[in-house]
């Protein structure tokens, strides 16, 4: 690839543009309408052709009715502006905004990284944001030639399928630590032929233990989330909330808080390798656990294993994979509430296998899960670098001569 800095800008409505790029109306360069369809939840499926929705591509269902390239943007709602890249065979539905059939030399994905700034859309309506088709067609957007937005979205796709493909390792990677660990410990496959006996969980082989999660690690709580913008001011220190824990194995995302924060709020930080999980709140249900692939402070809503108190760290996550679920059931038995007690989590009942089975077990998933937090952490690297090469690129400060 080859970049250079360029030296001559004009003045337009958009800031300071390379004087042979051009800005024009959305509507001008593309077509601009409505998602079309009526789907809830209820009948999205596990695989098939993805859905958009205003909070991104949330699921599959198992007919499509547009195919090509296209930005998706959300159009009303708390993600109001947000924008998702289409490719292939999909469905929008009814609260996005289709942009697809180019009418000049366009290159979408160009589109896409250009448009996917909260900031550059209207949000229109007295109640929640909203925007209209009128009001999207009249979006102002740079115009390079078609060559340099092709040049420009093939660096930016780069880092993003980089991203991707991490990302689907990582699946991989949970997905076989996980296999081995319902293989052995759930299903009990290598030992079917030895004895088991009667215990408080079912039956067990023979020697193994059950005892309470609270005898095996210490289950602690963050500390309260700092709220005054001076706590922010500067922030270098990872500070994660429940919003930012997900489905996969490691956080990825985190507020940045000061030294300041730290000390009036005597938050702990916690170590890399640390397992979080959520213990109040109205998305507990979803049971989501996650490693810290940095060291960070965490929010009181949420449970904390630290990596330096317990020795069979793997182990004891993929037990709560498995039973969280299980945990958050029997303590939202009779109440409403979306809370779960630290009682609650250190009364649950775990099995516990011989050291040795447990050694072993840490000893074919350990890579596993180290590759994971590796790949986190280059993910975040990726974004970050990819994020600061964005507005250079798409505003035409730095030009991409040759990929």
């Amino acid at each position: 690839m080859k970049f250079r800095w360029e030296t001559e800008f004009k003045e337009t409505e958009l800031g300071e543009i390379p004087r042979d790029w051009e800005v024009k109306d959305l509507g001008s360069v593309i077509q601009v309408e409505w998602g079309n369809t009526n789907l809830t939840k209820k009948i999205y499926k596990e695989k098939g052709y993805p859905v958009f929705s205003a909070t991104g591509q949330d699921g599959f269902t198992d007919f499509f009715e547009r195919e090509g390239e296209a930005v998706i943007v959300s159009a009303i709602g708390i993600n109001c502006g947000m924008c998702f890249y289409a490719y292939g065979k999909w469905t929008a539905i009814k609260n996005t905004l289709v942009l697809q059939n180019t009418k000049l030399d366009c290159n979408i994905r160009f589109l896409y990284y250009y448009l996917n700034d909260k900031e550059k859309w209207p949000e229109l309506g007295s109640g929640q944001p909203f925007i209209s088709q009128s009001a999207a067609e009249e979006v102002k957007v740079v115009y390079p030639s078609l060559p340099e937005q092709t040049r420009i979205a093939t660096v930016l796709s780069c880092f993003d399928d980089l991203i991707e493909n991490k990302k689907r390792q990582n699946e991989i990677l949970e997905k076989t630590a996980m296999a081995i660990f319902k293989n052995w410990f759930i299903d009990f496959e290598p030992f079917r032929d030895g004895e088991f006996v009667d215990s408080e969980i079912g039956k067990i082989p023979k020697g193994w233990e059950v005892k309470r999660l609270g005898e095996i690690v210490k289950i602690e709580s963050g500390g309260n989330a700092p709220q005054e913008e001076r706590y922010f001011e500067n922030g270098y220190l990872p500070f994660i909330r429940v919003k930012y824990l997900n489905k996969g194995v490691c956080i990825s995302e985190y507020d940045l808080i000061n030294d300041l924060a730290v000390k009036d709020y005597n938050l702990k930080l916690y170590p890399q390798g640390s397992i979080v999980f959520q213990r109040s709140g109205e998305s507990l249900k979803e049971a989501r656990i996650n490693f810290l692939p940095f060291d960070a402070y965490v929010v009181n809503h949420l449970s904390v294993i630290d990596a330096k108190k317990v020795n069979d760290l793997y182990y004891i996550f993929c037990y709560l994979k498995f039973c969280l679920s299980d945990i958050i059931e029997s303590a939202y038995a009779g109440t409403s509430l979306p809370y779960l007690r630290t009682s609650d989590i250190e009364n649950f009942k775990i099995l516990l296998p011989q050291d040795n089975l447990i050694l072993s077990f840490h000893s074919l998933v350990e890579p596993l899960f180290q590759k994971i937090i590796l790949n986190q952490k280059q993910i975040m690297l990726l974004r970050k670098i990819r994020d600061k090469l964005l507005p250079l690129l798409v505003f035409g400060k730095l030009r991409v001569e040759e990929v």
